[in-house]
């Protein structure tokens, strides 16, 4: 091959890597490799002596491409010279240089201590993967941009491309990706969402699948980097071939949705039937065979299950090629359905009729119908992609022949042309360009909450609030970071959790991460022995994002602080969880109780030891999540128990049931609770907090449950976990418990306490599907009264709200001429009356009055508006 003109890429250099573009363009010619001198050096140094020098022979797959053929040979030269063996290297260089590849070639002056090492289908599968991992990245940005040539084309719905990232990590952050991009693309579409709104499943099916892909490719690049510069690696094709598979099924994937665009658009985009005659020709003559992909990709997996990893490979980057012919092939009707009655009608209908000119008057006609076609107005994004394309194909000419057309489209989609690196250069600079008009992006872990979903919050805190104060609560506020020292040791293994802060002047602070510690440390601080608090704040907590799992929320916290008669602290907690839960109206729900001194006597009663009461603890309160056999696997084989210790276990948290009841059997004589003195405080302690709520009315709710643990070190006395028992899966709602030694660790004195935090994220999203089911209608503003000034007089519309303001009546005023706007207005927000003022209501000195949910209205003195108002909203009658 000739050297001229081709950039030089060079190995064995100290820095110097492989990367799967060079490989890529060394394959192709449009590179050449060079040897550094340093590994020329080593290479003399290192030459064998003739009679321990041997040779390695190795063939290359008769299936292989020429593009297969020079990757497997560059990355042999590659891991010879990261091996001992680089001396040989000169001779690939040499068989690279050459025009046409051989099957069979034989290095000599390999060391024969070296031999075991060289693995030519090492090699081979590194650099076919090298090839792969180009194309297939660049393609993931190539099929997006046509994929949104082919929805505009089709004028499909948009809807699919609505997604947001939940914050929570349970939404596909490569699908949500994919949607934005396509929304660039769309950016001032008057297509897509216009007609019938197309929404056919390769449309729906775009963000998952070219999300899908997109992460495949990126996951397939971080392997196929590793092994580029790797030595000949023992199981590398094992370990490469998961990464493979998983690219073939994305591929065929991919493949197999653009085909069915393909053929949505030549049945309902291209209203010329000569040009789709044509087209649909073309199609069936060249179009790669549909069930092409299927056949590939068994073929893969056969040849996979036999462990011909080379031919495994060679499948795959078939199976590539029939995929980027696919998707050109889609971009080629994509191009034709928009721009095709402009570009190839008259051409094709010339090749119908005779050579004679078109007369002046067909020429008016032509003229009006490209003036028509041009009217059509494409998203930003697609606008400057087709006219890119058209430029490049066209290059100027506004008439052009359809097969020489779709000829220079194949070449400019082919990976190896120069025009595919433009146009990829081009989609690239179109995505990007539009970066800082894209949506912004939250953190992980966090969410916005819109007009509506604000409504219920305030709903709902206005509720919790009520009930708070009817116990006499008062409310707290505390900042939404304490000191380090504050909070570290009081969440057990939970404490990892915990956000530091960057160090500001000396401190350590961190972001709170509940509001009991908090207020443990302000009773202390300032030396409170009595105080009934609430707080409703947010924490902040380094967890994994889940569904209805976050990373900041809020916390609606009860708490009493002081000494008061056993157990009466402890029975209005949980009366009040009861009075939260019920006027929330969120449906069923239950109380699990426990005591963490009869939990610590259990484990004392089980054997073990009592060091380890706090992370046994940790370990039963995951009974909700996980079995407890994997439970048993924890405290066994991680934290030390014995297997007889870790079934003794198993059978004391298998109790659960009627609080009354169950109290009974464990004080029943003989029970092992009763040989501890902890266990025995907590079953009299409990007794008396049955007999409390059983006269409150309350006690059907709760659950008496011995494999509730909670946690958290600083519970000392009763536990409680409210779980909804409702469709919506969301976990514990609320939880509390006594913690007596926490406002200690602040100071001097040991004021004991009680409390409940309500789970608050957790119950709206209980309170918004339960919404959706009823399907309530939300309304996001408490306005009562719209001013409509049918004019421009913001003076008359100031005095006329004002009055209203002034009465304390909830109004809005609008000035608009056109009274329509005026009544999308208030039925849009669902604002029940209006008030409308005109000329005509001005010169009468009245104001007219409508009701609009019964669509009724009548005329009103100026002066007795308020009064009127006051009137109908009170249900007054006249």
């Amino acid at each position: 091959m000739a050297a001229a003109g081709r950039r030089v890429m060079t190995l064995g250099g100290k820095g110097s890597s492989l990367t799967s573009s060079s490989v890529f363009e060394v394959s192709n010619g449009f590179a050449r490799i060079s040897i550094d001198s340093s590994a020329l050096s080593r290479r003399s140094s290192s030459s064998p002596s003739s009679n321990s020098a041997t040779k390695f022979s190795f063939s290359i797959p008769s299936y292989f491409t020429p593009e297969e053929s020079r990757a497997s040979l560059i990355l042999l030269c590659n891991k010879l010279l990261l091996s001992s063996s680089s001396s040989v290297c000169s001779q690939l260089l040499e068989i690279l240089e050459q025009d046409v590849i051989s099957l069979d070639y034989s290095l000599s002056d390999v060391a024969s201590d070296d031999l075991a090492l060289l693995d030519y289908s090492v090699a081979a599968i590194d650099g076919v993967s090298a090839i792969l991992d180009h194309r297939a990245s660049s393609l993931s940005s190539v099929a997006d941009a046509i994929a949104a040539i082919s929805c505009e084309a089709l004028r499909a719905d948009a809807s699919p491309f609505n997604l947001m990232d939940s914050g929570d990590g349970s939404s596909a952050k490569d699908a949500v990706a994919v949607a934005a991009d396509f929304k660039v693309f769309f950016n001032g579409s008057k297509l897509v969402n216009t007609g019938k709104k197309l929404l056919d499943s390769s449309v729906a099916e775009i963000p998952s699948v070219h999300g899908n892909f997109r992460e495949i490719s990126r996951l397939f690049h971080s392997k196929t980097r590793v092994q580029l510069n790797s030595g000949f690696r023992a199981g590398s094709a094992k370990d490469m071939s998961t990464a493979l598979s998983s690219l073939a099924l994305s591929l065929s994937n991919l493949g197999d949705i653009s085909v069915r665009r393909a053929k949505l658009l030549v049945a309902n985009s291209i209203s010329d039937v000569e040009l789709r005659s044509r087209l649909s020709e073309m199609l069936t003559a060249k179009y790669p065979r549909a069930d092409a992909l299927e056949e590939l990709y068994a073929s893969s997996q056969a040849a996979l299950r036999k462990k011909d990893y080379l031919l495994f490979l060679h499948n795959i980057y078939e199976l590539l090629d029939v995929v980027t012919k696919m998707i050109s092939w889609e971009a080629i009707v994509a191009f034709v359905s928009l721009e095709g009655s402009e570009i190839f009608v008259d051409k094709i209908q010339g090749d119908n009729v005779s050579a004679s000119e078109p007369s002046s008057v067909d020429n008016a006609k032509n003229d009006k119908k490209s003036e028509k076609k041009r009217k059509v107005v494409l998203g930003k994004g697609t606008t400057a992609l087709v006219l890119s394309i058209k430029d490049r194909l066209l290059g100027g000419a506004t008439r052009s022949d359809l097969e020489k057309c779709t000829q220079d489209f194949l070449s400019l989609l082919d990976p190896r042309s120069s025009g595919f690196d433009d146009l990829l250069t081009k989609v690239k600079e179109i995505v990007e360009s539009n970066e800082s008009r894209r949506l912004p992006k939250l953190p992980k872990g966090t969410r916005d909450f819109a007009k509506e979903q604000m409504a219920v919050r305030e709903k709902a805190f206005s509720i919790i609030v009520d009930v708070f104060k009817r116990h006499g609560a008062m409310a707290l506020d505390t900042p939404a970071f304490e000191l380090r020292e504050t909070l570290m040791g009081k969440y057990g293994e939970d404490s990892k959790l915990i956000y530091d802060l960057a160090d500001q002047g000396g401190e350590l602070c961190s972001l709170r991460y509940d509001l009991t510690v908090p207020f443990a440390r302000y009773v202390a601080m300032n030396g409170l022995t009595s105080f009934k608090r609430y707080q409703i704040a947010k924490v902040y907590r380094r967890d994994n994002p889940s569904k209805g799992r976050y990373r900041e929320f809020y916390q609606c916290d009860f708490d009493i602080a002081g000494q008061f008669e056993k157990m009466g602290p402890d029975f209005e907690v949980i009366k009040i969880l009861t009075e939260l839960l019920d006027e929330l109206d969120i449906g069923d729900y239950e109380v699990k109780l426990n005591h963490r001194k009869l939990l610590d006597g259990m484990l004392a009663i089980c054997g073990v030891p009592q060091e380890k009461f706090r992370t046994i603890c940790s370990s039963i309160d995951k009974l909700d999540k996980q079995t407890f056999q994997q439970i048993r696997k924890e405290m066994v084989e991680e934290k030390g128990l014995t297997e007889e210790t870790a079934d003794k276990i198993g059978t004391f948290v298998k109790h659960k049931g009627s609080p009354v009841e169950l109290l009974s059997k464990l004080k029943q004589e003989g029970s092992e609770f009763l040989t501890n003195s902890e266990a025995e405080l907590a079953l009299n302690e409990l007794e008396i907090l049955f007999k409390a709520l059983a006269k409150s009315k309350c006690i059907d709710k709760v659950v008496f449950d011995l494999s509730l643990a909670r946690g958290l070190d600083y519970y000392t006395g009763v536990i409680f976990e409210a779980v909804f028992k409702g469709a919506t899966q969301v976990g514990s709602i609320a939880a509390g418990g006594r913690y007596d030694n926490l406002i200690g660790m602040f100071g001097t004195k040991q004021v004991p306490a009680v409390g409940i935090s309500l789970g608050i994220e957790r119950v709206f999203a209980i309170m918004e599907q339960l919404q959706k089911d009823r399907n309530q209608e939300i309304r996001a503003t408490e306005t009562e009264v719209l001013v409509s000034i049918l004019g421009d007089d913001l003076s008359l519309g100031a005095e006329l709200v004002s009055e209203l303001w002034d009465a304390k009546l909830k109004a809005e005023v609008m000035i608009n001429k056109r009274v329509i706007k005026h009544i999308d207005r208030a039925r849009g927000s669902k604002i029940p009356y209006m008030v409308i003022v005109g000329d005509h209501e001005l010169s009468k000195g009245i104001v007219k009055l409508k009701d609009v949910n019964a669509a009724t209205e009548c005329e009103v003195p100026r002066n007795g508006l308020v009064e009127e108002l006051q009137r109908r909203l009170n249900n007054i009658s006249p």
